[in-house]
């Protein structure tokens, strides 16, 4: 019997050393420029995701993966190992185009919350799985469990009942739902891994084509606010993007879109969606500050139209988009999913009811001028110094937290008046924000020219 146990132990010894082994062979392998095969990349992704490979070992291999990026084989083969790890949504039975959106991260970028109800509404069925924030982007997610009790968590099943019921769904990913990209998700987070053209691809279309979507508009976003700076790395990662989505036979459309200064007038996580509740509602009038937020929301719904065969062109589906969102039937269909996924309408309702940061302060101009700079990296830095967003995995959100503008670029300003307000939980971290703000903001003396949001479009 003693043989016996000693057998097993040299067997469980062996194993642990072959896999160990074999993931310091692939980290090295792709460190020394090799390629990874579909069953190293296949292998690596199983086991992390079992626990058998610690997040040291895949943290070396993010780094490596970061520094070497990823071959067009490599990127399908983490996206075939990223829905492997879980299962696919099958919405077949819904006789109905099926159609979502994705943006790669931005700050104040909040478009989701509006596009989701907005496109329900023309009969398309939108299965919206998202993400939290990453680094100094936002998360929607994050927004959306900013309404006490809405619940981005739910089964296959609750979420096929309620696409089937309302059109529209936003969750997360669950546990059955390319739960490989979920736990690499977060640690990338973490580990400065996030702009890397061939993650970022894996990541997002592994999500959508899981979900069971049939047709994608991604909003890729170019300027120093995104999680890829500079335009030539956004149209690539737009090109992967589209060509990965159509080795998966989906139909796909990627918009760039500027992200060089905060999207809308709020930054955080209540406040984005109150921006949003603001925009849907007929009886508010909102289009000052939320004017860009609107074009980007719009061309958007029009990509998305165009996808589900709605319409014949993007400038119809912008006449049907904002047709639609001023009957005021978006904010009922909001409300309904609201509602249905656990969340207390009445905050929806009435905004006003919603708990108040602690804290405020603001930051005002101290010459005449137009508003010439609103950084967005820097907005962003400071929205998650503020409580806004995480610097570890472990991190709790501040949900009340905010950075509210109420001058945007171009706009003209006197002495005193108000750039921006601060609001949060801790005295320090509202003044510790507002020191980097400040370097964030620019005065000039001549009126810059504000430019269309809408970069490029590719399809």
């Amino acid at each position: 019997m003693k043989n016996k146990h000693k057998i097993v132990n040299i067997v469980l010894i062996a194993k642990s050393l072959y896999l160990y082994m074999n993931a310091v062979e692939i980290i090295k392998k792709k460190r020394n420029g090799g390629e990874l095969t579909d069953e190293e990349i296949s292998f690596f992704v199983k086991h992390y995701v079992k626990g058998r490979i610690p997040d040291y070992q895949k943290s070396a291999l993010l780094m490596t993966i970061y520094f070497r990026g990823l071959s067009d084989n490599e990127t399908l083969s983490m996206v075939k190992a990223f829905i492997a790890s879980g299962e696919r949504v099958d919405l077949s039975h819904i006789k109905k185009p099926k159609v979502d959106k994705h943006s790669t991260g931005g700050v104040g970028d909040k478009t989701s919350i509006i596009l989701a109800p907005l496109i329900a509404c023309f009969d398309v069925v939108v299965p919206m799985m998202s993400g939290r924030g990453l680094g100094h982007t936002g998360g929607t997610l994050d927004k959306l469990e900013s309404i006490p009790g809405f619940r981005v968590h739910l089964s296959i099943k609750e979420f096929v009942s309620i696409l089937e019921k309302l059109n529209v769904c936003m969750i997360g990913q669950t546990d059955d739902l390319t739960p490989a990209d979920k736990k690499i998700y977060a640690l990338r987070d973490v580990t400065a891994t996030v702009e890397n053209v061939g993650l970022i691809t894996a990541s997002i279309t592994s999500k959508k084509i899981a979900e069971g979507s049939e047709g994608i508009v991604y909003d890729v976003k170019v300027g120093n606010g995104s999680t890829l700076p500079t335009y030539e790395k956004s149209k690539e990662l737009a090109s992967k993007l589209l060509q990965t989505s159509k080795d998966f036979g989906q139909n796909a459309v990627a918009v760039l879109t500027d992200m060089s200064s905060p999207l809308g007038y709020a930054i955080g996580n209540w406040v984005e969606i109150k921006e949003c509740i603001d925009i849907m509602d007929p009886e508010t009038k909102n289009s000052d500050q939320s004017g860009d937020l609107i074009e980007v929301t719009h061309f958007l719904a029009g990509a998305m139209l165009e996808a589900a065969g709605k319409v014949s062109s993007i400038d119809e589906g912008i006449e049907q988009s904002r047709r639609m969102l001023e009957s005021g039937e978006p904010l009922k269909k909001f409300i309904e999913l609201v509602k249905i996924q656990g969340g207390d309408v009445k905050y929806i309702k009435d905004t006003t009811l919603y708990p108040e940061a602690k804290f405020k302060d603001t930051i005002s101009a101290e010459t005449c001028g137009y508003i010439s700079k609103q950084d967005a990296l820097t907005f962003g830095l400071a929205a998650v110094n503020l409580g806004c967003g995480r610097k570890t995995i472990d991190d709790k959100i501040d949900y009340s937290s905010a950075i509210i503008l109420k001058r945007k670029i171009g706009d003209v300003v006197a002495p005193g008046e108000v750039i921006c307000d601060i609001t949060g939980e801790s005295a320090e971290k509202v003044d510790s924000t507002k020191q980097m703000l400040l370097k964030g903001i620019e005065i000039s003396e001549t009126k810059p020219i504000v430019k269309s949001r809408i970069i490029e479009v590719i399809n």
